[in-house]
């Protein structure tokens, strides 16, 4: 993953040169100081890049289109110091393209109030000069953050945070090339999207490749290569009997080696962050790849199953915005439920293509049947995820513009043992309760592919949908059929009056 030095947000400060040449030397001092206390912090995702303080419309226009242009900036905090008159700030407000945050604060924690006077009050009046700066952003539409509290507060940083953590997200986003092997699965709707539609609004290309581009790639791959990634399965996982060096299926496990090669290879020439595959087109392929997907995504890589380009698109997003943290990342999928009045959970699993990334223990290396795609057994990497609080994340097309639904959930320890169910699976309890949550994802026409993900949450995931300009429907503790339902009908009215009739 990227180091959190790799990518950085810019701090710009909002001043003028009314109050002086001292005046102004003092904000500048100052206003490194709070930078430092975010650029220190050691859990920020990115690098915090101080610039000079903004006095007039000129170097503002300058600063934002250098952002722009910059790819290692991922957004810019703003935060007026003093007193910014605003209409300064509207045309480089105009011209920033990359996200926003608007920085509420001030130098000091306690007012001094023994020795105040105005010398004070007109060097520390963010309270005068945010007020202008925020009604100018409300006047020019421009989407964004804002954060209200001292930068030494602990409940402030994190929401920060957050917000790199969407800006990393968006920024990957604009930059991701999907590899689709294979189209959709036949008759599916929601798998489906408007391709066109996704690179303008996201930036993402997606692109479709023959599968026998990619059996041409793993029949290139040199025997050394499988050699040396089967003993790195072998080091790695709780490997099968019947998959070791003279066990009676090590051919089968040296296949999916090359399958891996072969995959990493064409991803990498390509420059592709994400891919899919299809069960229904493997062409030459001797086994769906299963090992081959969970280990790519385990590194980054976005996948989608059954051509599923926009789940690949979102697991590669939110593994962009997570990176660093203990948590995982995984393509997802509602299989079936347990009942049990009082006691529901959601069983969710695919065929074989669960990224380890959210193992609760090391994985078993396995191969067993699989009843569909007509070829050899895969071999597959088997766990059950690690308990704890996570969320589902899915992306649709709505055919006037795309919509995230998302579920904040519980990952739990299956209630018994699951012998005769040979995949990486995962168990949740959704919030508020099943029965809503179900009814508020139908209601949503949300998809059955998702991205479960323990490393960010609900907040990094709203931040990027605002950064996106995307519709989000969030699924949490305080949901209500009533509620969700009216929030739908007013989303429709107010998306199709925002992108014009």
């Amino acid at each position: 993953m990227t180091s959190p030095d790799a990518r950085e947000v810019w701090f710009l400060t909002g001043s003028q040169g009314l109050y002086g040449e001292d005046t102004l030397r003092q904000v500048a001092e100052q206003s490194q100081r709070i930078c430092d206390q975010l650029a220190r912090n050691a859990d920020r995702p990115a690098a915090v890049r101080w610039l000079p303080v903004l006095t007039d419309a000129d170097a503002i226009v300058r600063t934002m289109l250098a952002a722009n242009s910059d790819p290692a900036c991922v957004g810019v905090i703003a935060w007026m110091h003093t007193f910014s008159p605003a209409k300064m700030w509207i045309a480089g407000l105009d011209t920033l393209r990359k996200p926003l945050l608007h920085l509420h604060t001030q130098a000091n924690v306690e007012l001094p109030w023994a020795t105040i006077d105005m010398d004070f009050m007109n060097l520390n009046q963010a309270a005068h000069g945010d007020r202008e700066f925020g009604y100018v952003q409300t006047r020019l539409r421009v989407a964004r953050k804002t954060v209200a509290g001292h930068v030494s507060d602990p409940a402030v940083v994190p929401r920060i945070h957050s917000w790199m953590r969407a800006a990393l997200g968006h920024d990957a986003l604009r930059r991701l090339r999907v590899a689709r092997f294979g189209d959709n699965m036949r008759d599916v709707a929601v798998t489906e999207g408007d391709k066109v539609e996704a690179q303008l609004r996201f930036g993402v290309s997606v692109n479709t490749y023959g599968v026998n581009d990619l059996v041409e790639a793993v029949g290139a791959v040199d025997e050394a290569a499988v050699t040396a990634l089967v003993k790195e399965y072998a080091d790695s996982y709780r490997l099968a009997p019947e998959l070791a060096a003279d066990g009676a299926r090590h051919e089968s496990l040296r296949y999916a080696a090359r399958i891996e090669v072969g995959l990493r290879t064409f991803l990498t020439d390509g420059g592709f962050g994400a891919f899919t595959t299809n069960f229904e087109d493997l062409g030459g392929m001797r086994q769906l790849p299963g090992l081959a997907v969970q280990r790519l995504m385990a590194e980054g890589y976005g996948f989608g199953g059954e051509g599923d380009w926009k789940t690949a698109t979102l697991l590669h997003t939110i593994k962009a915005m997570g990176g660093g943290r203990s948590g995982g990342s995984s393509f997802m999928e509602d299989y079936t439920y347990d009942l049990t009045p009082g006691k529901e959970l959601i069983l969710g699993a695919h065929m074989l293509e669960v990224c380890p990334s959210i193992a609760a223990d090391r994985p078993s290396c396995e191969i067993h049947p699989l009843g569909i795609g007509g070829r050899e057994d895969p071999v597959r990497l088997v766990f059950d995820a690690r308990p704890g609080p996570a969320i589902v994340v899915g992306l649709a097309d709505m055919g006037d513009r795309f919509r995230l639904v998302a579920n904040s959930i519980e990952v739990v320890p299956p209630t018994e043992p699951l012998p005769r169910l040979p995949v990486a699976r995962a168990v949740w309890r959704p919030t508020p309760d099943l029965p809503t949550s179900t009814e508020a994802w139908l209601t949503a026409g949300g998809p059955h592919h998702t991205v479960l993900s323990s490393a960010v949450g609900a907040e990094e995931i709203t931040d990027l949908a605002d950064m996106l300009g995307t519709e989000l429907l969030l699924i949490d503790a305080g949901t209500t059929m009533r509620q969700f339902t009216k929030e739908i009908r007013w989303n429709q009215a107010y998306f199709r009056l925002a992108g014009g009739l």
